[in-house]
């Protein structure tokens, strides 16, 4: 593993919003939904997201987030993703990286 500089932390944008849409994605090659994230003073970003073996449409809706938001936008089959949804890989699928209680949407992690 490689060590990194305080400066390198402070260029990624972790940032907490909320999800406000969610729609399957059946184009993906991989299961996945649609997710639309209201991250406050930096908009609405939507991504594609594997996470539906843990998650129903329903138990995302109005879940706060942690998201990457200063990666480049990727294309994803038809669909452009304009963030990374932090979570972690586990055997039973990605488990969502979660807030031990709500935030301003846009409060950026410290």
């Amino acid at each position: 593993m490689q060590e990194i500089s305080w400066s390198d932390f402070e260029k990624i944008m972790l940032v907490a919003g909320t999800i406000k849409r969610v729609e399957p994605f059946p184009e993906a090659r991989k299961p996945a939904y649609k997710v639309w994230v209201d991250f406050g003073p930096y908009g609405e970003r939507k991504t594609s997201a594997q996470i539906t073996r843990l998650y129903t449409v329903e138990d995302l809706i109005g879940r706060q987030i942690i998201g990457v938001i200063n990666f480049p936008e990727k294309q994803i089959g038809p669909f452009r993703s304009q963030f990374l949804l932090s979570g972690f890989e586990t055997e039973a699928g990605v488990v969502l990286s979660a807030l031990e209680r709500p935030v301003p949407n846009g409060t950026r992690l410290s």
